[in-house]
């Protein structure tokens, strides 16, 4: 079975804290788009194996959250048969696109479902926070109010299916434990998210504010540079997403753009 995961954009991201356990609070709205990879799933008669194209992927394949995901489910329902699992990786990698989170929420689903293992969904929220904090919001596939460290997850009336929403990546990697560590904490917020969302996207460049975007595009001006771009295209609102390294603009219609980007530059239209 193939099943193809989404990733997301984070419409505002504040950090609330750090917690005793050494993650943060923080408070953000994610919201899925339709930038996807590809996962295939083959039972097997031999051991577990996992392949990948596409983009390419660093490190040990055993760390990937696709087989760790299996993993973890292997534990609970012992009698659960070895399979082949292929990943084709279009969603950039250390981007704030949560991609890998995805495909890891997509191998629990689909093992679910495959292998008929009844695992409600609350349940598969609780295996999927043991990959990732962001993981149990690719259980679902609508905009979430995102709380705790990301898990504590709260359905909302958001739709932007009549704008477009443009999303480059400058092939920069961000490591993510790297970036909370730059974080200046400030709790001052007059207006709650959910409130600011109500209101006009023209008028979210004010309020709706990522908290990681200070120290990155200190680190890496280029981000920057990329985010005013779209502002100077005509983006009623533009952002970087997650910790980065993309960033997102949202427009009132597709355009193209009067300034060519590097073509080293990732752009998608969604």
């Amino acid at each position: 079975m193939v099943v193809f995961p989404h990733c997301k954009i984070n419409l505002g991201l504040r950090v609330l804290n750090k917690r005793p356990d050494g993650f943060h609070n923080i408070e953000t709205i994610f919201y899925p788009i339709h930038w996807q990879d590809v996962v295939e799933i083959i039972p097997s008669n031999s051991n577990i194996n996992f392949t990948s194209s596409g983009i390419s992927i660093d490190g040990n394949p055993t760390a990937n959250l696709c087989l760790k995901a299996f993993d973890l489910l292997k534990v609970d329902f012992p009698a659960l048969p070895s399979c082949n699992i292929h990943l084709h990786k279009n969603i950039p990698i250390g981007a704030g696109l949560g991609g890998g989170s995805s495909d890891g929420s997509a191998v629990l689903s689909l093992l679910n479902e495959m292998f008929d293992l009844n695992i409600s969904i609350s349940r598969l929220e609780e295996y999927a926070v043991q990959l990732g904090s962001d993981c149990p919001f690719f259980l679902h596939k609508k905009p979430m109010l995102a709380q705790g460290r990301g898990e504590l997850l709260s359905p909302i009336e958001l739709s932007l299916a009549e704008y477009a929403i443009v999303v480059i990546n400058p092939l920069i990697h961000i490591n993510t434990g790297w970036a909370f560590s730059q974080l200046q904490l400030n709790n001052k917020n007059a207006y709650s998210l959910t409130e600011i969302i109500t209101n006009p996207i023209a008028s979210w460049q004010n309020l709706l504010k990522n908290d990681f975007e200070p120290a990155i595009f200190n680190a890496h001006p280029a981000i920057e540079t990329l985010k005013q771009q779209l502002i100077d295209e005509g983006a009623l609102y533009a952002s970087m997403s997650g910790s980065g390294s993309s960033v997102f603009g949202i427009f009132e219609k597709k355009i193209e753009f009067a300034k060519k980007l590097p073509f080293t530059y990732v752009l998608h239209w969604v």
